[in-house]
């Protein structure tokens, strides 16, 4: 019985590390692609074609930054999946409109990302809702991120160095 507990406890010990170490995996910057799939806004307040995309996961922490959008927070899943929003209504780049965004979809393992955008824009004087719009969002990863270095010791100079060179 004893046994039993000991492996469980080691099986739920090892499911967090792997959970967490594949949630880590999603992290870099992405070359993204926007597809409008929808609208019921007249005219549409934004257009995006392409851009890039970052995300960033830190232990319980799953961020998402997109150019012109207010960052977007979550909590990693595993294998891959995304799932995003705006903590509140921010303003946008429509003079007069606000905007809450979201995201939902996931990264594969070789670096794939699909996701949808859908951002839901309400107007700034009065807080009614405007409209909604909605992206599928895809790409690959540009770039991880930069892992921490040591600081690179500095190599002892020589005495020459110093020294001003001589005239010719």
């Amino acid at each position: 019985m004893r046994t039993n507990r000991l492996v469980a406890a080691v099986l739920v010990v090892l499911g967090v590390t792997a959970s967490s170490a594949m949630a880590e995996d999603i992290s870099g910057t992405y070359d993204v692609k926007f597809e409008e799939m929808s609208t019921n806004c007249n005219p549409p307040p934004v257009a995006y074609t392409r851009g890039s995309l970052k995300i960033d996961v830190a232990k319980s922490s799953l961020r998402v930054n997109i150019d012109t959008i207010p960052q977007m927070a979550g909590i990693p899943a595993k294998s891959g999946k995304i799932n995003a929003k705006t903590i509140k209504k921010a303003a946008t780049t429509v003079q007069g409109l606000d905007g809450k965004y979201g995201v939902s979809g996931r990264v594969d393992d070789n670096g794939v990302l699909q996701l949808v955008l859908v951002a839901e824009y309400t107007r700034h004087e009065d807080g009614k809702p405007y409209c909604t719009q909605s992206w599928n969002v895809s790409g690959v990863r540009g770039s991880a991120p930069a892992q921490t270095k040591p600081a690179d010791k500095a190599k002892p100079k020589s005495m020459f160095d110093f020294m001003p060179a001589l005239p010719e």
